[in-house]
């Protein structure tokens, strides 16, 4: 009987997309057993990729639209719309438009980047489509606003104290005096994928974990902190700064949950249920997942992580292929194997390059489907 391998790997940043990735796995499990039956299932946990995730498993059109990036310059953005048994569903995600990925290493400033383009996109969504749910992901943000980009695009204004309108970055929220909500427009359920459980303040909040890999500097997170204390304050939302996952997206999170009445989720549960991951991980003799580093911060959620506990728990063996391992992760016990590219000693810039061919060589010389 032909032996059946789910491969469900995330992206390997900056190298290969998640789909990209399981058909390199693919070719390795064929020059493996060329009798294996390979169900591909790529997987995101609400960053990039998250559209693509879902565009083909909910069979949706793919919308463009105008838009900014994170600093405010005109993009077209585009997002997927699906047909649902609710109704039109728009599924999104914001490093599309206010993501780090847009931006050169020498642009990067969280202090005067904006969520804006994300609120476009969903204005967009709502006034042309009229749809009644958005999913939207989470997650690779160049942005530290707490939301205020996005909101103000949603018709939410950000006074003075002469009631005249401040643009909401970072930057200038300490010259805001009031917040007005009286032109925000209506909005359809938002479930937000997140996977990550930090507050939007604080030692574990969004400026001081994440902030730098935006380009903060000692100083700048300062300010931005002072930026995000001040939303709070203004907003009169404290209780809803400290909900796990309202630092998401330098606190995008925050904002969706007060000015949008989001829903957090976890991105991989929402993407598991959507792609019916149970199922075919049941359904599987072996499971095979991957991402571009799978270490610490991958076992509080990531999607490789979450679909090797799945696995475990119907006792089917998982193997792990990624570009970067730590021992946290060598020694989680969750993988039968886990293959890390980086091993082999090549150049980084290389493994990035060659990531392809070189994932498919670790499958072949990984031998996992030999008894």
């Amino acid at each position: 009987m032909n032996r059946r391998i789910l491969i469900a790997p995330d992206k390997f940043k900056g190298s290969l997309t998640a789909p990209q990735a399981a058909e390199a796995i693919a070719r390795g499990i064929a020059l493996l057993d060329p009798s294996a039956e390979c169900d591909l299932c790529p997987i995101a946990d609400g960053g990039e990729g998250f559209m693509e995730a879902l565009a083909e498993a909910l069979n949706g059109r793919w919308m463009t639209c105008p838009a900014v990036d994170a600093l405010g310059r005109e993009i077209q953005g585009r997002y997927v719309l699906a047909e649902t048994a609710d109704g039109p569903t728009a599924i999104l995600e914001m490093a599309e438009t206010a993501g780090l990925w847009r931006l050169k290493e020498q642009e990067r400033n969280p202090l005067v980047a904006t969520t804006r383009g994300v609120g476009m996109q969903m204005i967009h969504a709502v006034r042309e489509h009229s749809v009644v749910r958005m999913i939207l992901g989470l997650g690779g943000s160049a942005t530290n606003d707490g939301g205020c980009g996005m909101a103000s695009a949603l018709g939410m204004s950000f006074l003075d104290d002469e009631g005249r309108e401040v643009d909401p970055i970072p930057i200038n929220l300490k010259k805001v005096c009031r917040i007005d909500s009286r032109e925000l427009i209506r909005l359809p359920d938002i479930m937000a994928a997140c996977d990550v459980d930090n507050p939007l303040l604080g030692v574990a909040g969004a400026t001081s974990v994440f902030s730098a890999q935006k380009g903060a500097s000692r100083e700048a997170k300062s300010a931005l902190e002072e930026a995000l204390a001040r939303l709070v304050q203004l907003s009169g939302a404290k209780q809803t700064a400290g909900i796990p996952g309202a630092g998401a997206a330098g606190g995008l999170g925050f904002g969706l949950l007060h000015f949008a009445q989001a829903q957090l989720v976890s991105g991989f549960d929402l993407l598991a249920g959507l792609l019916d991951l149970e199922s075919r991980v049941r359904a599987s003799d072996h499971v095979v997942t991957g991402e571009g580093s799978i270490d610490r911060q991958s076992l509080s959620g990531k999607g490789p992580v979450g679909l090797a506990k799945l696995a475990r728990t119907h006792g089917i063996p998982v193997t792990g292929f990624c570009g970067m391992a730590d021992r946290e992760a060598r020694e989680s016990g969750l993988f039968d194997g886990l293959h890390a590219l980086a091993d082999g000693g090549m150049p980084i810039e290389a493994l990035m390059e060659n990531a392809a061919s070189l994932l498919t060589q670790a499958v072949v010389e990984s031998q996992f489907l030999k008894p």
